[in-house]
């Protein structure tokens, strides 16, 4: 027996129900979606959708061919696990981007985004999708540094948040549209969650952080003491490693 995913995508359960699939995921959330009226939001909530549309148009990924959640003023998504990482960290969040500043261009109510990736071990069943990557890449998009930095720098329309594990095999490789060198890390303390992560603001060489308690997050290249001990990484709750990178649009 099969389920479809809410997004449309058939999959059989069999292989999740044995422990999870490798898979990468995307948590998006609109920036300030309660301050907004009712009209508002609908107009935000359907740009967040298109601009999205956009992304997974942009790296060749079809409707109907991966996972997605409706979260209100949010989106939860995980990919096929055949879907090339490089392409989720480059080219992917490049056309997000554009498609951003093409909608927010005159607008006195910009939409903003807190976008978080990670990648790891998902299991779907006919309620949704559940794992710790799941649960990371929803501490990163709502992290207090992440928060915090879109608060205080109201010219950002999007920031991207990618767990410790994704920046080390997949974005530090680099590739087109990946821009290793312009995220900065900062520790995330929320919950059980105690985390190295990475955080990108497109076009700009390092984005405005600030870190839970208003410090100066550190740069890049300064690794953190003691593995993950959540999501995806050397303290387990990850997965293997995705699988061979290759196919798809470069």
């Amino acid at each position: 027996m099969s389920t479809a995913g809410v997004n449309g995508e058939v999959g059989g359960e069999a292989p999740e129900a044995a422990g999870g699939i490798h898979r990468f995921v995307v948590f998006g959330d609109i920036c300030g979606s309660g301050t907004l009226d009712m009209d508002e939001k609908r107009l935000q909530r359907a740009a967040m959708y298109a601009a999205f549309d956009d992304a997974y148009s942009s790296v060749g990924v079809e409707p109907g061919t991966f996972h997605q959640e409706d979260r209100g003023d949010g989106i939860l998504a995980a990919l096929r696990p055949d879907v090339p990482p490089t392409l989720m960290v480059g080219r992917w969040i490049d056309t997000l981007y554009e498609s951003l500043r093409a909608h927010n261009k005159g607008r006195t109510r910009p939409l903003r985004l807190r976008i978080g990736m990670n990648a790891g071990l998902v299991v779907q069943d006919r309620h949704g999708l559940v794992g710790r990557a799941v649960d990371l890449a929803a501490r990163l998009c709502d992290s207090p540094p992440a928060k915090r930095t879109m608060d205080e720098n109201p010219e950002v329309d999007l920031l991207v948040v990618v767990s410790d594990w994704l920046y080390v095999n997949v974005v530090a490789e680099g590739g087109r549209y990946v821009e290793p060198d312009h995220y900065r890390q900062a520790r995330i303390r929320s919950k059980e969650t105690d985390e190295a992560a990475w955080f990108h603001v497109p076009r700009r060489p390092a984005p405005p952080l600030v870190g839970p308690e208003g410090e100066a997050a550190p740069v890049p290249g300064a690794r953190p003491a003691g593995g993950s001990r959540t999501g995806v990484g050397g303290g387990g709750g990850g997965g293997p490693p995705p699988p061979p990178r290759g196919g798809g649009p470069e």
